[in-house]
Protein backbone atom coordinates (compact mmCIF):
# COMPACT_ATOMS: atom_id res chain seq x y z
CA UNK A 1 0.00 0.00 0.00
CA UNK A 2 1.29 3.31 -1.01
CA UNK A 3 2.49 5.37 1.95
CA UNK A 4 0.32 8.60 1.62
CA UNK A 5 -3.03 6.22 1.00
CA UNK A 6 -1.74 4.26 4.55
CA UNK A 7 -1.94 7.60 6.17
CA UNK A 8 -5.30 8.74 4.69
CA UNK A 9 -7.16 5.38 6.45
CA UNK A 10 -5.13 5.69 9.51
CA UNK A 11 -6.64 8.66 10.39
CA UNK A 12 -10.16 8.07 9.12
CA UNK A 13 -9.94 4.90 11.73
CA UNK A 14 -8.71 7.09 14.53
CA UNK A 15 -11.30 9.55 13.58
CA UNK A 16 -14.02 7.08 13.93
CA UNK A 17 -13.02 5.70 17.15
CA UNK A 18 -12.66 8.76 18.83
CA UNK A 19 -16.48 10.16 17.95
CA UNK A 20 -17.32 6.24 19.54
CA UNK A 21 -15.41 7.53 22.75
CA UNK A 22 -17.41 10.76 22.93
CA UNK A 23 -20.75 9.10 21.80
CA UNK A 24 -20.52 6.20 25.03
CA UNK A 25 -18.99 8.76 27.36
CA UNK A 26 -20.98 10.33 30.05
CA UNK A 27 -20.26 14.25 29.91
CA UNK A 28 -22.87 15.24 32.45
CA UNK A 29 -21.22 16.60 36.27
CA UNK A 30 -20.36 13.57 38.87
CA UNK A 31 -22.66 13.83 41.13
CA UNK A 32 -21.26 13.45 45.10
CA UNK A 33 -20.85 10.03 46.68
CA UNK A 34 -22.65 8.60 49.45
CA UNK A 35 -19.00 9.02 51.14
CA UNK A 36 -18.75 12.61 50.33
CA UNK A 37 -22.58 13.59 50.96
CA UNK A 38 -21.92 12.19 54.35
CA UNK A 39 -17.96 12.71 55.62
CA UNK A 40 -17.87 14.25 58.88
CA UNK A 41 -17.32 17.99 59.95
CA UNK A 42 -13.42 18.53 59.52
CA UNK A 43 -13.02 15.57 57.20
CA UNK A 44 -12.29 15.74 53.39
CA UNK A 45 -15.01 14.89 50.82
CA UNK A 46 -14.29 11.26 49.78
CA UNK A 47 -11.90 10.23 52.28
CA UNK A 48 -13.60 8.01 55.63
CA UNK A 49 -14.38 10.09 58.92
CA UNK A 50 -12.11 9.21 61.97
CA UNK A 51 -12.70 6.46 64.10
CA UNK A 52 -15.71 7.11 66.53
CA UNK A 53 -17.35 9.37 64.54
CA UNK A 54 -21.17 8.52 65.20
CA UNK A 55 -23.44 6.58 62.59
CA UNK A 56 -26.01 8.97 60.83
CA UNK A 57 -29.06 9.86 63.66
CA UNK A 58 -32.38 7.94 64.01
CA UNK A 59 -34.07 11.88 64.14
CA UNK A 60 -33.30 14.78 61.90
CA UNK A 61 -33.07 16.46 65.40
CA UNK A 62 -30.07 14.18 66.31
CA UNK A 63 -31.82 12.03 68.66
CA UNK A 64 -32.21 8.42 69.21
CA UNK A 65 -35.99 7.09 67.95
CA UNK A 66 -36.14 4.86 71.28
CA UNK A 67 -34.66 6.81 74.55
CA UNK A 68 -32.67 4.44 77.13
CA UNK A 69 -32.05 5.68 80.37
CA UNK A 70 -28.32 5.71 79.48
CA UNK A 71 -28.93 7.78 76.26
CA UNK A 72 -30.79 10.33 77.78
CA UNK A 73 -28.93 10.75 80.57
CA UNK A 74 -25.80 11.38 78.73
CA UNK A 75 -27.37 13.90 76.43
CA UNK A 76 -29.07 15.57 79.23
CA UNK A 77 -25.26 15.91 81.21
CA UNK A 78 -23.57 17.14 78.16
CA UNK A 79 -26.40 19.84 77.67
CA UNK A 80 -25.71 21.25 81.20
CA UNK A 81 -22.59 20.86 80.95
CA UNK A 82 -22.46 22.97 78.00
CA UNK A 83 -24.76 25.43 79.13
CA UNK A 84 -26.29 25.34 82.26
CA UNK A 85 -29.19 23.20 84.19
CA UNK A 86 -32.11 25.34 82.94
CA UNK A 87 -31.31 23.83 79.50
CA UNK A 88 -30.96 20.93 80.14
CA UNK A 89 -34.09 20.30 82.74
CA UNK A 90 -36.34 22.57 80.33
CA UNK A 91 -34.96 19.62 77.37
CA UNK A 92 -35.73 16.92 80.14
CA UNK A 93 -39.20 18.17 80.49
CA UNK A 94 -39.89 18.69 77.05
CA UNK A 95 -38.69 15.29 75.94
CA UNK A 96 -41.19 13.47 78.92
CA UNK A 97 -44.14 15.39 77.55
CA UNK A 98 -43.45 14.12 74.03
CA UNK A 99 -42.45 10.75 75.32
CA UNK A 100 -44.04 9.66 78.21
CA UNK A 101 -42.35 6.56 78.87
CA UNK A 102 -38.92 8.28 79.65
CA UNK A 103 -41.26 9.12 82.88
CA UNK A 104 -39.52 5.88 83.97
CA UNK A 105 -36.77 6.97 84.54
CA UNK A 106 -36.45 10.46 84.27
CA UNK A 107 -36.10 10.66 88.12
CA UNK A 108 -32.80 9.68 88.45
CA UNK A 109 -31.60 11.32 85.95
CA UNK A 110 -32.80 14.51 87.50
CA UNK A 111 -31.43 13.11 90.67
CA UNK A 112 -27.70 13.00 88.69
CA UNK A 113 -27.91 16.74 86.97
CA UNK A 114 -28.62 17.95 90.74
CA UNK A 115 -25.40 16.05 92.09
CA UNK A 116 -23.76 17.70 89.26
CA UNK A 117 -25.06 21.07 89.61
CA UNK A 118 -23.76 21.30 93.12
CA UNK A 119 -20.44 20.16 92.60
CA UNK A 120 -20.68 22.90 89.60
CA UNK A 121 -21.90 26.00 91.49
CA UNK A 122 -19.19 25.19 94.24
CA UNK A 123 -22.37 23.90 97.21
CA UNK A 124 -24.07 27.34 96.37
CA UNK A 125 -27.27 25.86 97.35
CA UNK A 126 -28.98 28.95 96.30
CA UNK A 127 -27.62 29.01 92.74
CA UNK A 128 -28.50 25.78 92.09
CA UNK A 129 -32.26 25.78 92.82
CA UNK A 130 -32.52 28.97 90.72
CA UNK A 131 -33.24 27.16 88.11
CA UNK A 132 -37.19 26.07 87.34
CA UNK A 133 -36.80 22.34 88.38
CA UNK A 134 -40.21 20.97 88.96
CA UNK A 135 -40.05 17.81 86.19
CA UNK A 136 -39.82 14.75 87.07
CA UNK A 137 -41.44 15.20 90.42
CA UNK A 138 -38.75 17.63 91.31
CA UNK A 139 -35.77 15.05 91.23
CA UNK A 140 -33.09 17.99 90.34
CA UNK A 141 -33.85 19.02 93.89
CA UNK A 142 -33.68 15.70 95.37
CA UNK A 143 -30.36 15.50 93.76
CA UNK A 144 -29.40 18.60 95.17
CA UNK A 145 -29.93 18.14 98.70
CA UNK A 146 -28.75 14.56 98.80
CA UNK A 147 -25.09 16.01 97.32
CA UNK A 148 -25.49 18.85 99.55
CA UNK A 149 -26.12 16.28 102.51
CA UNK A 150 -23.56 14.13 101.89
CA UNK A 151 -21.14 16.86 101.46
CA UNK A 152 -21.79 18.34 104.86
CA UNK A 153 -19.80 18.69 107.97
CA UNK A 154 -22.88 18.76 110.22
CA UNK A 155 -25.76 17.02 108.25
CA UNK A 156 -27.94 17.05 111.55
CA UNK A 157 -27.69 20.80 110.93
CA UNK A 158 -27.51 21.45 107.50
CA UNK A 159 -30.96 19.32 107.15
CA UNK A 160 -32.99 21.65 108.81
CA UNK A 161 -31.02 24.99 107.11
CA UNK A 162 -31.48 23.71 103.43
CA UNK A 163 -35.07 23.97 102.78
CA UNK A 164 -35.85 27.08 105.06
CA UNK A 165 -37.30 28.96 104.91
CA UNK A 166 -40.39 27.61 102.98
CA UNK A 167 -39.28 23.85 103.54
CA UNK A 168 -41.53 22.54 100.74
CA UNK A 169 -42.85 19.33 100.37
CA UNK A 170 -40.36 18.26 97.83
CA UNK A 171 -37.20 19.63 99.34
CA UNK A 172 -37.82 18.01 102.57
CA UNK A 173 -38.98 14.94 100.18
CA UNK A 174 -35.34 15.24 98.86
CA UNK A 175 -33.65 15.54 102.30
CA UNK A 176 -35.09 12.44 103.08
CA UNK A 177 -33.22 10.82 100.37
CA UNK A 178 -29.94 12.51 101.50
CA UNK A 179 -30.70 11.19 105.30
CA UNK A 180 -30.08 7.57 103.45
CA UNK A 181 -26.85 8.84 101.71
CA UNK A 182 -25.27 10.45 105.10
CA UNK A 183 -26.59 6.81 106.98
CA UNK A 184 -24.99 4.75 104.28
CA UNK A 185 -28.42 3.20 104.03
CA UNK A 186 -29.08 2.47 108.07
CA UNK A 187 -32.60 2.87 108.18
CA UNK A 188 -32.54 3.91 112.14
CA UNK A 189 -29.91 6.08 111.21
CA UNK A 190 -31.75 8.14 108.69
CA UNK A 191 -34.83 7.84 110.67
CA UNK A 192 -32.98 10.26 113.34
CA UNK A 193 -31.88 12.31 111.25
CA UNK A 194 -35.68 13.01 109.37
CA UNK A 195 -36.91 13.63 113.57
CA UNK A 196 -34.46 16.64 113.88
CA UNK A 197 -37.45 18.30 111.98
CA UNK A 198 -39.82 19.76 115.12
CA UNK A 199 -43.32 19.13 113.26
CA UNK A 200 -44.42 15.71 112.00
CA UNK A 201 -45.54 17.02 108.91
CA UNK A 202 -42.00 17.86 108.09
CA UNK A 203 -41.04 14.48 109.76
CA UNK A 204 -43.18 12.21 107.70
CA UNK A 205 -42.15 14.46 103.81
CA UNK A 206 -38.64 13.23 104.94
CA UNK A 207 -39.89 9.58 105.48
CA UNK A 208 -40.56 9.75 102.15
CA UNK A 209 -37.62 10.48 100.86
CA UNK A 210 -35.93 7.67 102.72
CA UNK A 211 -38.37 5.17 102.32
CA UNK A 212 -37.79 5.95 98.60
CA UNK A 213 -34.75 5.60 98.48
CA UNK A 214 -34.02 2.51 100.36
CA UNK A 215 -36.42 0.42 98.05
CA UNK A 216 -35.73 2.18 94.90
CA UNK A 217 -32.15 3.81 95.09
CA UNK A 218 -32.03 3.83 91.21
CA UNK A 219 -35.14 2.67 88.91
CA UNK A 220 -33.91 0.61 85.99
CA UNK A 221 -30.14 0.31 87.47
CA UNK A 222 -29.01 -3.05 87.91
CA UNK A 223 -26.34 -2.37 90.05
CA UNK A 224 -28.49 -0.13 92.37
CA UNK A 225 -31.33 -2.48 93.75
CA UNK A 226 -32.32 -1.87 97.24
CA UNK A 227 -30.53 -4.05 99.74
CA UNK A 228 -32.76 -5.94 101.95
CA UNK A 229 -31.85 -9.14 103.61
CA UNK A 230 -33.47 -12.06 102.04
CA UNK A 231 -34.10 -14.22 105.41
CA UNK A 232 -36.16 -10.80 107.00
CA UNK A 233 -38.40 -11.16 103.77
CA UNK A 234 -39.13 -14.57 103.75
CA UNK A 235 -40.47 -13.70 106.81
CA UNK A 236 -41.93 -11.10 106.33
CA UNK A 237 -42.90 -9.88 102.55
CA UNK A 238 -43.12 -5.97 103.42
CA UNK A 239 -39.97 -5.96 105.43
CA UNK A 240 -38.85 -3.51 107.22
CA UNK A 241 -42.15 -2.01 107.42
CA UNK A 242 -44.20 -2.83 110.37
CA UNK A 243 -40.80 -2.33 112.27
CA UNK A 244 -41.18 1.33 111.91
CA UNK A 245 -42.73 3.67 113.93
CA UNK A 246 -45.49 4.61 113.20
CA UNK A 247 -44.93 8.44 112.10
CA UNK A 248 -43.12 6.41 109.35
CA UNK A 249 -45.06 3.34 108.43
CA UNK A 250 -47.36 4.77 106.07
CA UNK A 251 -44.13 5.72 103.98
CA UNK A 252 -42.94 2.85 104.01
CA UNK A 253 -45.95 0.68 102.71
CA UNK A 254 -46.25 3.29 100.01
CA UNK A 255 -42.77 2.43 98.11
CA UNK A 256 -42.26 -0.88 99.34
CA UNK A 257 -43.60 -2.43 96.08
CA UNK A 258 -40.69 -0.19 93.77
CA UNK A 259 -38.70 -2.78 95.39
CA UNK A 260 -41.10 -5.87 94.11
CA UNK A 261 -41.91 -4.50 90.62
CA UNK A 262 -38.01 -4.15 90.65
CA UNK A 263 -37.24 -7.31 91.96
CA UNK A 264 -40.00 -8.81 89.16
CA UNK A 265 -38.15 -7.63 86.11
CA UNK A 266 -41.64 -5.39 85.61
CA UNK A 267 -40.48 -4.01 82.34
CA UNK A 268 -40.89 -7.61 80.78
CA UNK A 269 -43.55 -8.70 82.88
CA UNK A 270 -46.96 -6.95 82.99
CA UNK A 271 -48.91 -9.52 84.96
CA UNK A 272 -46.32 -8.17 88.00
CA UNK A 273 -48.59 -5.69 89.04
CA UNK A 274 -51.78 -7.53 89.32
CA UNK A 275 -49.48 -9.97 91.62
CA UNK A 276 -48.22 -6.69 93.11
CA UNK A 277 -51.12 -5.97 94.53
CA UNK A 278 -52.28 -9.96 96.03
CA UNK A 279 -48.49 -9.14 98.06
CA UNK A 280 -49.42 -6.32 99.35
CA UNK A 281 -52.36 -7.82 101.25
CA UNK A 282 -49.71 -9.52 103.38
CA UNK A 283 -49.55 -5.97 105.04
CA UNK A 284 -53.20 -6.44 106.24
CA UNK A 285 -52.26 -7.85 110.05
CA UNK A 286 -49.92 -4.48 110.48
CA UNK A 287 -52.67 -2.15 108.71
CA UNK A 288 -50.45 -1.87 105.84
CA UNK A 289 -52.20 -3.06 103.00
CA UNK A 290 -53.93 0.46 102.18
CA UNK A 291 -50.89 2.60 101.46
CA UNK A 292 -49.23 -0.48 99.85
CA UNK A 293 -51.84 -0.75 97.51
CA UNK A 294 -51.44 2.81 96.90
CA UNK A 295 -48.13 2.55 96.35
CA UNK A 296 -48.47 -0.28 93.50
CA UNK A 297 -50.82 2.30 92.18
CA UNK A 298 -48.56 5.21 92.34
CA UNK A 299 -45.88 2.75 90.61
CA UNK A 300 -48.28 0.83 87.65
CA UNK A 301 -48.70 5.19 86.57
CA UNK A 302 -45.08 5.58 86.86
CA UNK A 303 -43.74 3.53 84.69
CA UNK A 304 -47.13 3.29 82.47
CA UNK A 305 -47.65 6.83 82.12
CA UNK A 306 -48.29 6.85 77.63
CA UNK A 307 -50.93 4.00 78.67
CA UNK A 308 -53.04 5.37 81.55
CA UNK A 309 -55.74 3.58 80.81
CA UNK A 310 -54.14 0.01 80.62
CA UNK A 311 -53.25 1.33 84.26
CA UNK A 312 -56.32 1.69 85.69
CA UNK A 313 -56.96 -1.71 84.28
CA UNK A 314 -54.01 -3.27 86.54
CA UNK A 315 -55.96 -1.97 89.47
CA UNK A 316 -59.43 -3.04 88.19
CA UNK A 317 -58.29 -6.73 88.82
CA UNK A 318 -57.89 -7.01 92.90
CA UNK A 319 -60.63 -8.76 93.95
CA UNK A 320 -61.87 -6.22 96.90
CA UNK A 321 -63.22 -2.86 96.08
CA UNK A 322 -61.59 -0.89 98.87
CA UNK A 323 -57.93 -2.56 97.42
CA UNK A 324 -59.16 -1.08 93.78
CA UNK A 325 -59.74 2.11 95.22
CA UNK A 326 -56.63 2.25 96.91
CA UNK A 327 -55.01 1.46 93.91
CA UNK A 328 -56.94 4.31 91.65
CA UNK A 329 -55.89 7.02 94.23
CA UNK A 330 -52.27 5.91 93.95
CA UNK A 331 -52.76 6.49 90.16
CA UNK A 332 -54.00 9.98 90.63
CA UNK A 333 -51.27 10.43 92.99
CA UNK A 334 -48.27 9.92 90.79
CA UNK A 335 -50.20 11.53 87.75
CA UNK A 336 -50.93 14.78 89.31
CA UNK A 337 -47.60 14.67 90.76
CA UNK A 338 -46.11 14.59 87.32
CA UNK A 339 -47.99 16.86 85.81
CA UNK A 340 -48.45 19.67 88.31
CA UNK A 341 -51.01 21.93 85.97
CA UNK A 342 -55.13 22.08 87.44
CA UNK A 343 -56.71 19.88 85.02
CA UNK A 344 -53.89 16.94 85.16
CA UNK A 345 -56.75 14.64 87.53
CA UNK A 346 -59.32 15.23 85.51
CA UNK A 347 -57.26 14.74 82.21
CA UNK A 348 -56.46 11.07 83.90
CA UNK A 349 -60.18 10.10 85.07
CA UNK A 350 -61.48 11.11 81.38
CA UNK A 351 -59.22 8.63 79.99
CA UNK A 352 -60.03 5.30 82.46
CA UNK A 353 -63.25 3.12 80.18
CA UNK A 354 -64.14 0.95 83.34
CA UNK A 355 -66.79 3.14 85.29
CA UNK A 356 -65.88 1.91 88.67
CA UNK A 357 -62.12 2.88 88.18
CA UNK A 358 -63.12 6.05 86.99
CA UNK A 359 -65.28 6.97 89.81
CA UNK A 360 -62.68 6.21 92.01
CA UNK A 361 -60.23 8.39 90.05
CA UNK A 362 -62.77 11.02 91.01
CA UNK A 363 -63.06 10.92 94.23
CA UNK A 364 -59.16 10.58 94.72
CA UNK A 365 -57.69 13.28 96.85
CA UNK A 366 -55.82 13.74 100.16
CA UNK A 367 -52.38 12.27 99.19
CA UNK A 368 -49.37 13.95 99.84
CA UNK A 369 -48.44 15.89 97.09
CA UNK A 370 -44.53 15.42 97.86
CA UNK A 371 -44.74 11.37 96.92
CA UNK A 372 -43.12 10.73 94.04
Amino acid sequence: MQPRVFAILTALLLGVLGLGSVAVTDWTPATATAATAQAAPGTTPGTAPPAGTPAASATPTGDPAVWTRSTLRNKLMAEMDATDPGVALADLDKITKEKPYTVRFCHPIAHELGHAAVKRFNADFQKVISFPHETCAAGYLHGAVEEMLNASAQPEVDLLKLCAPKNTGPCIHGVGHGTMFVAKQDVAKARDLCNKFPTDQNRIRCSEGLFMQLFGPDEEDEKAKANLPADKLAQDPLYPCKDQPSLFQSACFFYAPTFYLSSHDYPNHPEVYADALKWCLNGKASGGAVDCSRGVGSRTMKYNLDREDWAAQQCATAADGWQRKACAEGLVSYYTVNYTDGGAAGRLCSKITNKEMQGYCRSASGLSASLD
